[in-house]
């Protein structure tokens, strides 16, 4: 499908309304006169803050100067991928080698960037798409096969997009992913290493990190509690609504997580797609009543943002609170945001929470990733071999099974 293109350098008419009642309440618009038709047409976009909507519009107003329908300018790669285009960037292929290039489609490239404007996708987004200590597809244990064969079909798509005028280069040839691999399988094969060892040291960390933070802002502590607790990543605690809390038994039901992109954070569903309920310990259930006291009172109110009201990614944690800075003060030099996650998780399974149990509150797709947490400390293969001895030694001089 070939892109429309108005003259070079056709003008735009913008405009920013604040619409306060809405979650999204900045709502940005340009409108054009059709150089086909000669109708007047218009675009909108809403959007959380301000700045966002800024971004949109100077986004638009680009790609109008390079000659790009605005209409164009912002399809998303899930409208741009119609079977017309994918029979286009697919050509050439042997058959054998289809299958895996449209379910890296299906199943990867629309999750993770489907709903951004093709022009909008950058080579940053890709990364994050396939390295994402969270939620990339490396994380996800996805094989180097299918994050070759994935990105490959990504490529093809945006050849196809260059090839329509839609975008001036491909976004999608990334490089050093094979390297940022093997450190993601390093700390998959042993999680529990990079887990903090107890209570006290949590606390000490959260507070250290508010403590240099601007303002010493007391939420950033809150967010690094209630993620190590609740075995949460990052971006979940900030998709946190006070909709998503049950105060009757106490329990947390995930249901999106805030994600990088271009033009700002966005919130999308979790990892997997699948919401899950996790419980709230005691240890922050004050905590929890506060920060619900402190929203607006409304039911979509997030219940952790930044000191502007801002949401909150590991990025943005990282840079607010100084984090490389403190934890290799405390002597943690090894300790990243999503360590937190991996600290719940491993204190959960200290605990006797059963494997299947941990699997539903971690959110794992495979039980294999959840086992990683089930590494004995060095006191249970202690006591593993005390419990042999005395087994064989019951079998040696307790009743014997006489063969017949």
């Amino acid at each position: 499908m070939a892109a429309k293109r108005p003259p070079i350098g056709v003008k735009l008419s913008v405009d920013i309304e604040h619409l306060p009642d809405r979650p999204t309440p900045y709502r940005a618009r340009v409108r054009w006169t059709d150089p086909v038709t000669g109708k007047r047409s218009s675009r909108s976009h809403s959007c959380e803050t301000e700045d966002e909507a800024v971004a949109w519009i100077k986004g638009m107003e680009r790609a109008a100067a390079g000659g790009v329908d605005p209409n164009a300018a912002m399809m998303t790669l899930a409208e741009y991928g119609t079977p017309d285009v994918l029979k286009f960037a697919l050509r050439g292929l042997e058959d054998k080698t289809l299958p895996p290039y449209v379910s890296g489609w299906k199943l990867r490239i629309l999750p993770a960037l489907g709903h951004l404007p093709v022009r909008m996708i950058t080579a940053g987004a890709v990364d994050r798409a396939v390295m994402d200590p969270e939620s990339g597809w490396i994380a996800e244990e996805c094989s180097k096969s299918v994050v070759k064969n994935t990105l490959a079909m990504l490529v093809r798509i945006m050849e196809q997009a260059l090839r329509d005028g839609i975008i001036d280069r491909n976004p999608a040839r990334i490089k050093g992913w094979q390297k940022q691999y093997a450190r993601v399988e390093d700390e998959l094969d042993d999680p529990r290493s990079l887990a903090l060892p107890d209570w006290p040291t949590l606390l000490r960390l959260a507070d250290a990190l508010a403590a240099r933070s601007a303002g010493a802002y007391d939420g950033w502590r809150d967010v690094v509690l209630f993620a190590a607790c609740t075995a949460a990543r990052i971006g979940e605690v900030s998709g946190c609504r006070v909709r998503d809390i049950n105060r009757n038994d106490w329990t947390w039901t995930v249901r999106r997580q805030t994600t990088t992109a271009p033009g700002g954070l966005v919130d999308k569903g979790t990892k997997g797609k699948r919401a899950r309920i996790v419980p709230l310990i005691d240890e922050i259930r004050e905590m929890v009543e506060r920060r619900i006291a402190e929203t607006d009172g409304t039911k979509d109110a997030r219940l952790f943002v930044g000191p502007r009201g801002g949401r909150v990614s590991t990025a943005v944690l990282r840079d607010a609170t100084h984090w490389d800075e403190v934890v290799t003060k405390l002597g943690f030099d090894h300790l990243k945001r999503h360590s937190l996650r991996h600290t719940g998780l491993t204190w959960m399974a200290d605990a006797g929470v059963p494997v299947h149990h941990l699997q539903k509150i971690a959110g794992h797709g495979s039980i294999t990733t959840t086992q990683r947490y089930l590494h004995p400390h060095r006191h249970a293969i202690t006591d593993a071999g005390a419990l042999l001895s005395a087994h064989l030694r019951q079998s040696t001089h307790g009743p014997q099974l006489r063969v017949v």
